[in-house]
């Protein structure tokens, strides 16, 4: 059967089209219920024998309509949910209002145990609904859903009396459906009357509800969407993302596109109700009104209630009047949300002081997200526990967003919860790896053939090794460097060819593409592959012959490039060395074996390189990392250090840094419009104000008119009686960078390609596709520019590509975060029944407290100075802070006490207490040994 529609269109240019769509009409889409007579199709529905719900007695299915899909996801995903209906209307609106859902929903009906069938009503003639005169499309749509349920309730009549119940939350609706004889209910009757759905009910979202909510209106009303396209075409309103600060929950910054600054918000009332990562539509203040961030250290805690936050606004008030005009920023205030970004956040249950109370708040895992005010029964049993939750609405006389339960994850402080937690916030892909990408993964035993050897170039005699940190087992690189008969050298690196196992627009492709890294915590590794090619067929291991992608350069005793070619290769590693064996071998006279020789070369030859990146104006940047031992047994930590760089570390990073290069430029020739290229941007001059006043107020100038500049300012800023001080210098230095990202090469011009950090005018990554699938990317076209694969449609479209390399630096974003987090978690762990003294130095200073780095634990810690016995004075000025005759400085040197306050079961903190200084009346004395470590374990450790 077909239908047609028929409408006239004008065009841009004026021209009358007139165009006619054709609708296609079928009688032969099956239900889907396996008990169905009339259908030949797969038994997909089955209802069951026995009815789940003490409302509706019988056998029945359930058909939601899209509110009920949207707002109840957490529902509609647990096991008890089954035998459902999605029609195709439903299914299409969904994905036209929120991608993340649809998702979910598509993955719901592909889990067979939960017995989920699409129907496509929009093609069944039976079902198919025209749109009348004058009816809008969302009133069309839920007549296209009650036509479709009371067609299943007639077509199933036949075989055995089993009822569809359309599920609505709309009022209108509903009623509409009780008079066409059809059984209508709400999502929250239905669960209610679950006989095993009590948990169930506190996942109902109250979406749209005020329960709640007081009388008393606590925030400006947002504007009206229309009133922000109207404001933003003028130019009185902005539109950008909102930030939330960890530091102080009542203050956020702005990015809004084309601006170097951020907006800055402060207060409340101008934050109106907008959440971490939400499009916002903002209004700038008048010019005397703009603040700046404050010096005091704000986050939420559990003794504080409404009140306390009313004073702080009043305060906070008071305090931006008396903004001098010099620290002012532009600043703004919240006038309406464009788009919510919510997700669902991990937390625990703040303990209420009123017993058997059913509503309470839960205080985030993310101290940039605001307590979520949630309903639940469960109370007594999520108490010490991590629990997920999502956020509904937040109406204006409501102090926070209002939320319901998800679910519980585990005991607070035990660590494979924990574990959890940071991967959830994270929004790290973490599940197992599907069937279906398995499939895509090579059978065993697998071995190099006779036509694969015919297509590469064998370097299975070269004297190949490679050089990682200890425990690697996913081994993406190997190097290898021998003598020329014309008196140069020959060096090779080579790369794991993970691209010959991952072909395009497969499973294994798209999950990798999805996740986009390979996600490193301290005692864990979340793989971007499966593990079969990530530490075996693809992990370029010694003695074992593997595929591999090879940049070969003929190079002068000057490390000057003669020529470069690129092959696919066979190769089979001599050695897998871990940096402190190849240093071994280096500094060891008595070894002259090829490889240690081929070492050698490397080494010198890698000086060479990094002294011209260097004279290029390359920075040399510090970072705080840490390598903690873990006990083999329980895999908790037992000690931390901090990690050691050898020359063996500098000798690796050159080469691939020279591959990276050498690659990018290869395919930017070949493809100069759909090049996957990594650039980082120079950073803003406002970005080094705090490293130029830090340094300043110890003597030195940093000049950071250019890279070059900056380092040289860097290498002259050395004191001789504190080490220290240089490296603390270039840790700040490296927070004031921008983010480095993948872009395509045809959306940008060729003068915005520059690599800051490196100096290098082009950069891309090449070498380490087992962990990144940039790489894979890059490999891809390197192969197609050597002739070695075929190209297809979407490595061509620079569309495609820059869309791939958005969530590259999301992706890439989010495991450096994790890793972090990761540290953090085990430095909890490790001090947990510990009181340490240790070394550490002032980062910044601020209006109530010290941040503190500590050296050999590569953290910061918050040292408050809020004593009821001895005063503090803050200079803003100068940015010091003064008890008596101690004056306390930027980089001056402290030792601290740290220990876990365990004071609060909910929320375990790292406590930073004073030892020296001595300040009579607010320093601790220094720990005893007894306190100082547990009695050390006999077991065997290791290195992560």
């Amino acid at each position: 059967m077909l239908t047609s529609k028929t409408f006239i269109k004008k065009t841009k240019t004026g021209k009358i089209l007139k165009i006619v769509r054709e609708h296609y009409l079928r009688d032969d889409i099956t239900c889907g219920v396996g008990s169905c007579r009339e259908c030949d199709g797969p038994p997909t529905l089955e209802a069951a024998s026995t009815s789940p719900s003490e409302m509706c007695q019988g056998e029945h299915l359930l058909c939601p309509d899209t509110n009920v899909i949207l707002h109840q996801i957490d529902v509609i995903e647990d096991h008890r949910i089954r035998n459902v209906i999605i029609l195709q209307t439903v299914l299409e609106e969904v994905r036209h209002r929120s991608i993340p859902t649809y998702k979910r929903l598509r993955d719901i009906l592909c889990n067979p145990d939960k017995h989920f069938y699409s129907f496509c009503n929009e093609f069944n003639k039976h079902t198919y609904v025209e749109r009348e005169a004058g009816e809008s499309s969302n009133d069309r749509n839920d007549r296209a859903i009650r036509e479709a349920v009371k067609w299943y309730n007639k077509h199933l009549q036949t075989s055995r009396q089993i009822q569809t119940l359309l599920l609505t939350n709309d009022a209108d609706n509903r009623k509409k459906a009780l008079d066409q004889g059809i059984q209508s209910y709400t999502i929250h009757q239905y669960v209610r009357s679950l006989k095993d759905g009590k948990d169930l009910v506190d996942r109902l979202s109250l979406s749209g509800s005020k329960v709640f909510s007081g009388d008393k209106v606590q925030y400006p009303e947002h504007l009206p969407l229309s009133a922000i396209q109207k404001g933003l075409k003028t130019g009185k309103y902005l539109q950008g993302k909102f930030m939330a600060s960890r530091e102080n929950y009542t203050e956020a910054n702005v990015s809004v596109a084309d601006q170097e600054k951020m907006i800055f918000i402060q207060g409340l009332q101008n934050l109106n109700r907008a959440v971490h990562d939400d499009i916002v539509a903002i209004e700038m203040l008048k010019e005397e009104d703009w603040t700046c961030p404050s010096s005091v250290i704000l986050v939420h805690t559990e003794e504080k209630d409404d009140t306390d936050e009313e004073e702080e606004k009043e305060n906070l008030e008071k305090k931006r009047r008396k903004v001098p005009k010099e620290l002012r920023q532009p600043t703004g205030k919240v006038v309406g949300i464009i788009k919510r970004n919510w997700r669902q956040y991990c937390g625990m249950l703040q303990p209420s002081i009123i017993k058997q109370a059913t509503r309470h708040l839960v205080v985030t895992a993310d101290k940039r997200i605001p307590k979520i005010r949630i309903e639940t029964r469960q109370a007594a049993d999520l108490m010490g526990q991590r629990i997920v939750v999502a956020i509904d609405n937040w109406p204006r006389t409501s102090r926070y967003p209002q939320g319901h339960f998800v679910r519980k994850l585990g005991n607070v402080g035990d660590k494979e919860t924990e574990n959890e937690v940071l991967l959830l916030e994270h929004d790290i892909p973490h599940a197992g790896f599907s069937e279906a990408v398995l499939n895509c993964l090579p059978t065993l035993p697998w071995e190099i053939t006779k036509e694969d050897m015919e297509r590469r170039e064998d370097f299975r005699d070269l004297d190949i090794c490679s050089v990682d940190p200890p425990g690697c087992t996913d081994i993406d690189d190997a190097l290898h460097c021998r003598d020329l008969p014309n008196g140069n050298l020959e060096v090779g690196v080579h790369i794991a060819d993970v691209s010959h196992f991952i072909r395009p627009g497969t499973a294994i492709d798209k999950e990798a593409e999805r996740r986009g890294t390979t996600v490193y915590l301290t005692d864990k590794r979340i793989d971007m592959v499966p593990e079969l090619l990530s530490s075996n067929l693809c992990s370029l291991r010694s003695n074992v012959e593997r595929f591999a992608f090879s940049v070969i350069w003929e190079i002068t005793n000057n490390a000057e490039i003669v020529e470069a070619r690129y092959a696919k290769s066979v190769i089979k590693s001599k050695a897998a060395l871990t940096y402190a064996e190849a240093q071994m071998r280096i500094d060891d006279p008595s070894m002259t074996d090829a490889v240690t020789k081929s070492l050698r070369n490397l080494n010198r030859l890698a000086k060479i390189l990094k002294k011209k990146r260097m004279e290029k104006g390359a920075l040399t940047l510090a970072s705080n990392e840490v390598r903690f031992h873990i006990d083999s047994e329980t895999h908790d930590p037992i000690d931390v250090e901090t990690k050691q760089i050898r020359e063996t570390n500098s000798m690796v990073e050159e080469f691939m840094l020279l591959a990276n290069v050498s690659t990018a430029q290869k395919t930017l020739q070949e493809f100069p419009d759909c090049s996957c290229l990594r650039r980082h941007p120079c950073p803003p001059p406002s970005n080094f104000d705090p490293l130029i006043k830090a340094a300043q107020s110890k003597g030195f100038r940093i000049d950071v008119s250019s890279g070059k500049a900056l380092a040289d300012s860097l290498e002259r800023a050395v004191l001789p009686d504190d080490p220290y001080f240089n490296v603390m210098l270039r840790i700040m230095t490296t927070r004031c960078m921008a983010q480095a990202v993948y872009f395509c090469s045809g959306m940008l011009p060729p003068s915005e390609y520059i690599h800051y950090g490196l100096a290098a005018e082009i950069y891309t990554h090449f070498t380490s596709p087992i962990r990144r699938y940039s790489d894979i990317i890059v490999h891809r076209l390197l192969a197609v520019c050597i002739g070695a694969d075929a190209s297809y449609p979407e490595l061509t479209d620079k569309y495609k590509t820059q869309a791939v390399c958005n969530n590259l630096n999301y992706r890439h974003k989010m495991a450096q975060y994790a890793g972090r987090a990761s540290v953090n978690l085990h430095t909890h762990i490790f001090f947990k029944n510990r009181h340490v003294d240790n070394e550490g130095y002032v980062l910044f200073v601020r209006k109530n407290a010290l941040q503190v780095l500590i050296p050999k634990y590569g953290l910061e810690a918050t040292l408050y100075l809020d004593s009821k016995t001895v005063t503090f004075e803050y200079d803003e000025q100068e940015h010091t802070q003064t008890c008596g005759d101690k004056v306390f400085r930027v980089f001056d040197r402290v030792i601290v006490q740290l220990t876990i306050d365990q004071s609060n079961l909910q929320h375990l903190k790292l406590q930073t207490k004073l030892v020296e200084p001595k300040i009579e009346g607010f320093s601790v004395p220094p720990s005893t040994p007894s306190e100082t470590s547990d009695e050390p374990p006999l077991k065997k450790k290791k290195k992560t």
